[in-house]
């Protein structure tokens, strides 16, 4: 999955600090990342702040293993040899290893958060980064905002040999599988049973807990279950929200172009007849 970067390491915890000259930079524009590919490697390449104004404006956002990340302000210059990549053409790119495209959906989660941040939701006021943690401060009101983080499940339906598989009416093209975010109130095992209800009109039982994954181009954390359907496998579809839902047979499974998805492993995970009843 995207966050398998081992042996490399993010380390996220919040510090202080001025960037080196070797500090990798990112800076976005309207959902885009400024980088470039390298075709041999296989790999993103993020300019270091050397290729900037020394005066630029920079956030600290985490290291990955011994290199600093930081944030600049979208308006700054860019360096030649640099262009900004949409995120959904970064997932396309072949790409060696997963420490960079990690790295950049991680930084797109900080990203959008700061931009959401700048003003307090409870008096309006204008914020400002917390010196000892990861948060907006209001000095107005004295409110803290943290990164957002939502919750949500990804779920493996299954009906003996077959896989329930679905496609969104919009965006994503491949196969994935039922999914949702959790509401107020409702533990991710609830989540799970209203979701499928809602998307295809089934019963589930014997609900399990597979695997967790951080998926930061949504602010997510997804939580991967499997469960089998419980009686009457008739699907009855969403259709304003998903345009495909089918049992589909565990050799007939096509699965998503490359691994970074936890709906992609456990898709795979039951086309081998690796998950357990």
């Amino acid at each position: 999955m995207i966050q398998d970067i081992a042996p490399s390491r993010l380390i996220n915890r919040f510090e202080r600090g001025e960037p080196s000259r070797q500090s990798a930079v990112m800076c976005f524009r309207e959902k885009a990342l400024l980088l470039s590919y390298d075709k041999t490697r296989r790999a993103l390449v993020f300019p270091s702040y050397a290729e900037f104004p020394a005066d630029t404006e920079a956030v600290y956002l985490y290291r990955v293993d011994d290199r600093e990340f930081f944030l600049v302000p979208d308006d700054a210059p860019v360096p030649d040899g640099y262009v900004f990549k949409d995120m959904r053409a970064i997932r396309r790119l072949p790409l060696a290893k997963n420490t960079e495209i990690f790295a950049a959906y991680s930084a797109f989660h900080l990203w959008k958060w700061y931009g959401a941040s700048r003003y307090c939701g409870c008096c309006g006021g204008r914020t400002e980064q917390d010196t000892a943690e990861r948060a907006m401060y209001c000095p107005a009101c004295g409110n803290k905002i943290y990164p957002r983080i939502n919750p949500a499940v990804i779920i493996g339906v299954t009906n003996g040999e077959k896989l329930l598989l679905t496609k969104y009416r919009t965006g994503f093209a491949h196969n994935a599988l039922v999914a949702g975010f959790t509401e107020f109130g409702e533990t991710l095992e609830q989540t799970v049973e209203r979701e499928v209800m809602e998307e295809v009109g089934l019963r589930v039982k014997n609900i399990r807990y597979y695997k967790s994954q951080p998926w930061g181009v949504a602010a997510d954390i997804l939580a991967g279950f499997f469960c089998q359907v419980d009686g009457d496998d008739t699907i009855r579809m969403d259709a304003s929200e998903l345009k495909y839902a089918e049992w589909v047979r565990r050799e007939d499974i096509v699965l998503q172009p490359n691994d970074y998805s936890l709906t992609n492993e456990m898709m795979r995970l039951f086309k081998e007849n690796k998950v357990k009843e």
